[in-house]
């Protein structure tokens, strides 16, 4: 059985807060434990309580998780649509970096994103990665790429030196979000960036599986998961000055919440397959279904992009600060 622990809310730190779903590891099966999520009264943050402990993370992320190797050759036309999907999603928040820009995709899984930068972006960029996992630094290294193993928290990197700091489906997974947040502020240089992408809960799709089947809660890994204005507490609550949160088209949740209720119903196999990141038809339907939503600002996920503050006119002039053409 997996290790569990008690937890609150990561902005309030208060436990008042009510059950909100029951459900199971759907998706990889690593455990036969049922799990419950939680909403807090105070700040809306849906989270997992009790969760699994730090030491129990090899077993929740199997050899076979997607993050670990998303390939072309595996996913195909999925694969291609993705990465289209997601440079344009980078573009905002890499607009206006110079020549030589220092980026850090925390929680990089097997560099998927940088591999989209180093192709896209510019080629003066400095591009690295971090992931607690060894079997995504390995994957990410395998491609060529500059990749830190640890927990961003511990591991020595340079303050004030980023000019953007990725956190892309990365949030909902950490075990303290907001000292992850304090930590990247640290990391990055006056004015510089922090993008988050993470699943949205103000949504349809919550509101229709959020009791159980709902594919953003991918049980037992996300323990945080926000709407856009507990996301902005976040920030707030981290000193980051807020530019935009904002959502954005995925049809993944609407995806893997029928694919749960299927697996839930013992649906035959074929039938279940019809409904994962491969489905290309159910893909393109719930991409159209979700574009409708988004363009009332209920999109699947949301994208939030903060800064570092620039220092006051007044305050004491950083000596460490990098020079930046």
């Amino acid at each position: 059985m997996l290790q569990l622990e008690d937890v609150s809310c990561c902005i309030c730190g208060e436990s008042d807060a009510v059950p909100v779903a029951v459900g199971e590891d759907f998706e990889y099966h690593t455990s036969r434990e049922t799990f419950l999520a939680l909403s807090c009264q105070n700040c809306h943050v849906v989270y997992l309580s009790p969760r699994p402990t730090p030491e129990s993370l090899p077993c929740i992320y199997p050899s076979n998780y997607h993050a670990f190797s998303f390939s072309a050759k595996e996913f195909g036309l999925a694969y291609k649509v993705r990465s289209w999907l997601e440079m344009r999603r980078l573009r905002r928040p890499c607009r206006g970096l110079s020549e030589t820009a220092r980026i850090l995709d925390v929680g990089c899984g097997d560099g998927f994103h940088l591999q989209l930068l180093r192709r896209f972006g510019r080629s003066g960029w400095k591009l690295e990665g971090i992931d607690v996992d060894a079997r995504a630094v390995d994957a990410a290294r395998g491609s060529g790429l500059v990749i830190h193993p640890g927990d961003v928290k511990g591991v020595d990197l340079p303050l004030s030196s980023y000019d953007l700091v990725l956190l892309i489906m990365t949030v909902e997974h950490l075990p303290d979000p907001l000292g992850t947040l304090h930590r990247i502020r640290e990391l990055l240089r006056p004015g510089g960036r922090l993008l988050v992408i993470t699943d949205n809960t103000a949504t349809l799709d919550f509101k229709i599986f959020g009791h159980r089947h709902w594919g953003g809660y991918h049980f037992p890994r996300h323990w945080s998961l926000f709407d856009s204005k507990s996301l902005r507490a976040l920030f707030e609550l981290a000193d980051l000055e807020v530019d935009e949160v904002t959502t954005l088209v995925s049809p993944v949740n609407w995806v893997y919440s029928i694919r749960n209720l299927l697996v839930d119903w013992n649906a035959p196999e074929w039938l279940v397959n019809r409904f994962s990141l491969t489905s290309t038809a159910s893909l393109g339907i719930f991409t159209v279904f979700d574009s409708l939503w988004t363009l009332l600002g209920r999109g699947a996920i949301l994208r939030g992009i903060a800064r570092r503050p620039l220092p006051s006119a007044d305050s004491p002039h950083p000596l460490n600060l990098p020079v930046h053409a």
